[in-house]
């Protein structure tokens, strides 16, 4: 985050509140499983293979439908060069789109909702991987203690401050789909296209960028 200008880091602060109002949406909708926190998933994915194998069978396949739309927003990236970043938030727009339209279905919209999370990631990115992740923040909190530490031990002052912000962007999301949810359910996903389009615009705006 402290390599990247103040616009940037105000989109990867959008992106994360985005992410954590769709994983919101997906956790309550789902009773418990995630949408763009696999970690989570993982660990119950792990017990229920240690309990009832059956019962875990759904959250292999919202792990599965995370990686693939990895996949897809890698390829999209790759494919769209400098404009990447738009090009992977419109491939997110599509599915958020799709998943809003199929509220009803109990299954289609939150495996779609989990391949728009994986393609979020795949907004910011340096020599081909990851360099800001959105939609988890168990690295950024620890960046944030790193940096903490470093300024109470006399380095710099306020190097925490981005990491701070992006788990705020993220917990903010998250608290807004939460109040939404039982007055809307997941027709609040249209709250998140509108959000989607809204950053869109904002990378259009700051237009075609080298890798940053």
């Amino acid at each position: 985050m402290r390599r990247y200008e103040h616009p940037h880091r105000l989109l990867a602060i959008g992106l994360a509140a985005l992410a954590g109002f769709v994983d919101a949406l997906g956790f309550l909708k789902l009773g418990g499983m995630f949408v763009s926190f696999m970690s989570g998933n993982s660990t119950r994915l792990a017990v229920g293979v240690a309990g009832d194998p059956r019962g875990s069978l759904f959250v292999g396949a919202v792990i599965a439908a995370f990686v693939i739309g990895v996949m897809a927003g890698a390829t999209v990236g790759r494919l769209a060069g400098r404009w990447r970043k738009q090009a992977v938030l419109g491939f997110v727009l599509l599915e958020l789109i799709v998943a809003a339209s199929l509220d009803s279905g109990p299954v289609v919209a939150p495996l779609l909702m989990a391949s728009a999370m994986g393609a979020l990631n795949a907004v910011f990115q340096r020599d081909g991987e990851v360099s800001v992740g959105v939609t988890y923040m168990t690295g950024t909190l620890v960046k944030f203690g790193q940096h903490l530490a470093a300024a109470f031990a006399g380095g710099p002052r306020f190097a925490w401050v981005p990491y701070l912000l992006l788990w705020l962007g993220l917990v903010t999301g998250a608290v807004a789909g939460a109040a939404v949810y039982p007055a809307l359910g997941l027709t609040a996903l249209w709250i998140a296209v509108a959000a989607t389009a809204l950053l869109l615009a904002g990378t259009v705006a700051i237009g075609p960028v080298r890798e940053v």
